[in-house]
Formats: structure tokens, C-alpha cells, sequence
């Protein structure tokens, strides 16, 4: 399984928390950051021409804020370069405060069948604070023109002052919309962020109270059918992120567009983050990277482990062996004796314990090698 990133860095106003790609000021270059999107896209494509992918995500920034005759163009320009399977999952971010029916309706007709709610809360004055441009009645306005569609929320955890029953609440309103997916993100104050003001204040949550928070939304999904099958992310069965998944078992991808990363051929690289930069370097015919790494050896290694055990389904013993060529629970047989409490081991694959799998940090890293 392969997939593919297209990344829209445009939004109308940049969140306290946000640390991505997203340029409010810019959004008057909207047409012209397109059309280079257009041609990186053709120019990947005929690159990868031997290659097969299975899921298209397009994230931002806020892909929605863009007129959507720009994203169905994206579409169909991957369409016609890239090796689509049949029924790929095609998903696209939307804030619910920037769409309407024209825009979903055009949305499908060009065979997006997945929407990634930015929900964050469901009260308004915490969406005010975080300077989302939603309320929680747009959300549900939103979740009506979606009926029936396959549809993911985003939830944040760690706000100032958030309670358990806020969360729960919040969890609750996406529900009764119809979201079959959930993400619950505890929020990370990035340095040069205006919420790292808060943080340095000490006016946000402890580590500790986060962990409670999402105990409590973990059991409270539990029972209302969603499994977690990674650390951050529970759906009801069968609506996984496919898209996702492709990242945690270490599958390739391409990104397009600015600070899109990808990994091909055991090769990660990164396009620039700048807006300028990336059009400069496709209308010149040059290649918009800015940073190239080849992963082998033990950091291959340890990234497989890293990225598998984040999620239920954990270590496939099987694949480890035939992509690395070792048996992980041989060489590994320290760590895993060291961390025997925390984990389960079987003939076909090791995975962290429920109780521990949010805080695994301490567990993947003593797989690392020097």
C-alpha cells in the first residue's frame, strides 16, 4: 500500500496551536500555487509511473478555505498521472466553518469519499480561544451535508482549563453527527506558537491530566464501539484511515506541495516550507526539496518498530524479517526481556499491553541503537 499527500498551505486565520505549513496572508496566491501544484504532480507522477497508491490525502493548512475547483483540479490531475487503485480512499481536511453544499457536492463528484473534520472542542469559547473560525453549531450544520459519508473528527486534549466532562461532551456531539472516526490529539505547545505563551504561564494541563483525559475518552469510545487501533486515533470497524495506516506499517508515499514530506525507495526527503520557494522551483523546473535522507540499516530497523507499535496490530514478526533480513526477537531479546510487562509476544508478532500503549514512548526507545 503507497499513498499520497497533496498539502493546501492556506487558512483564514492561524490557530494558537498551529506549528503547520499554513499561511493566512498568503491566500492571495491561491491560483498561482495551483498551477505549480499541477505540474509537480505530473512531473511526480511520470516519475513514479511504476508505482501503484491506494489512498490520496489532501491537508493543510485548511484545504476547504480554497475555491473548490482548485481541489477537484488537484484531483483530477492525480487521477491522470498517478496509478490509482480502483476505489482509493481519497480524504480531504475540511474546517466546518468554510464549507457549504456546492463544495461538498463538487467534493464527491470527483471521487473524494473521505472528510477529516477539524472539530478540536465542542464549545465555542474554547474554539474562540484557540482562534478556530468554527462554532460547534457549525460542526453540526457541517455533519448534515456529510450524511451518510464516511467522516473523521479531530480532538484536542490539554486545553486550558478543559475538564473530562468538556471532552466527553465533545466526544459526544461528534457522535450524534455521524463521525465514524475520531482522533484525540493532546495538544503540544510548539515554540514560537501563541499558546507556548500559555504553557510558559503554566495555564495549561500537566502531562499527567492529559493522560487522564484520554484515559477517560478511551474508555468513554470503548463503549460506544470506536477501537483504538493507534495511540491517537479509534474508529468503529471497518473505517480505519487507510491513509494512515500506510504510514504506521512504514508504506511509501509522495508529498506534494509546500513541506510535504515523502519517503520513496528508502529514501525520506522534504519540499520547502516556503510558499515562494516552491513556485520558484517548479516554474524553473527544479526540484522544490530541501532535505534528502536515506534510511538503512538500524534506523530503518528502529523505525519500523517505532511506527508499528503505536498501533494495536503491533510488530508483523513475518514482514520484519523478510525487510531486514534478522529475526527482531533475537537480536532484540534484551529489550524485549527488559520490557516483558509491558508488552505481548507471540510467534507472530509483539505489541505493548492496552494499559500502556499511551505512553510508549519509554518502551520504543529502548530499541534504539546507538
Amino acid at each position: 500500500m503507497s499513498g499520497i499527500y497533496i498539502h493546501v498551505p492556506f487558512c483564514k486565520s492561524k490557530c494558537t496551536y498551529c506549528d503547520f505549513a499554513s499561511f493566512p496572508k498568503e491566500i492571495g496566491k491561491t491560483e498561482s500555487y495551483f498551477a505549480c501544484l499541477y505540474r509537480e504532480i505530473e512531473g511526480r507522477g511520470r516519475q513514479l509511473k511504476d508505482k501503484t497508491f491506494s489512498t490520496v490525502y489532501i491537508g493543510g493548512g485548511t484545504p476547504s478555505v480554497v475555491p473548490s475547483k482548485f481541489i477537484a483540479g488537484a484531483i483530477r490531475q492525480v487521477k491522470k498521472f498517478f496509478n490509482l487503485t480502483p476505489n482509493a480512499e481519497i480524504t480531504i481536511e475540511i474546517n466546518p466553518g468554510t464549507v457549504d453544499a456546492d463544495k461538498i457536492k463538487e467534493y464527491k463528484s470527483v471521487g473524494i469519499n473521505r472528510f477529516s473534520i477539524g472539530l478540536q472542542t465542542g464549545y465555542d469559547d474554547q474554539l474562540k480561544r484557540l482562534n478556530r473560525v468554527h462554532t460547534a453549531k457549525d460542526f453540526l450544520l457541517c455533519m448534515n451535508l456529510l450524511k451518510g459519508e464516511n467522516v473523521s473528527a479531530d480532538v484536542l486534549l490539554g486545553l486550558a482549563d478543559q475538564t473530562l466532562e468538556q471532552v466527553l461532551k465533545t466526544a459526544e456531539l461528534a457522535i450524534a453527527g455521524g463521525v465514524k472516526h475520531i482522533s484525540a490529539y493532546a495538544l503540544t505547545p510548539e515554540v514560537g506558537t501563541p499558546i507556548y505563551t500559555d504553557y510558559l504561564n503554566g495555564e495549561l494541563p500537566s502531562g499527567d491530566e492529559v493522560a487522564d483525559l484520554y484515559d477517560g475518552l478511551k474508555e468513554y469510545l470503548k463503549r460506544k464501539g470506536f477501537n483504538r487501533y493507534e495511540v491517537s486515533n479509534f474508529a468503529l470497524d471497518g473505517f480505519e484511515s487507510k491513509h494512515n495506516l500506510n504510514y504506521w506499517m512504514r508504506g511509501e508515499y509522495i508529498g506534494l506541495g509546500v513541506s510535504a514530506s515523502s519517503f520513496i525507495d528508502g529514501r525520506r526527503f522534504t519540499n520547502t516550507f516556503s510558499i515562494d520557494e516552491y513556485m520558484n522551483a517548479i516554474i524553473y523546473n527544479k526540484s522544490p526539496e530541501i532535505s534528502s535522507d536515506v534510511i538503512e540499516g538500524d534506523d530503518a530497523e528502529f523505525e519500523f518498530i517505532m511506527l508499528a507499535l503505536r498501533t494495536r496490530y503491533g510488530i508483523d514478526l513475518a514482514e520484519f524479517k523478510k525487510q531486514f533480513g534478522v529475526d527482531l526477537k533475537e537480536k532484540y531479546k534484551d529489550v524485549l526481556a527488559l520490557k516483558a510487562e509491558y508488552i505481548n509476544v507471540t510467534d507472530k508478532n509483539i505489541t505493548i499491553k492496552d494499559d500502556y500503549l499511551y505512553v510508549q514512548n519509554d518502551i520504543i526507545m529502548a530499541f534504539l541503537r546507538d
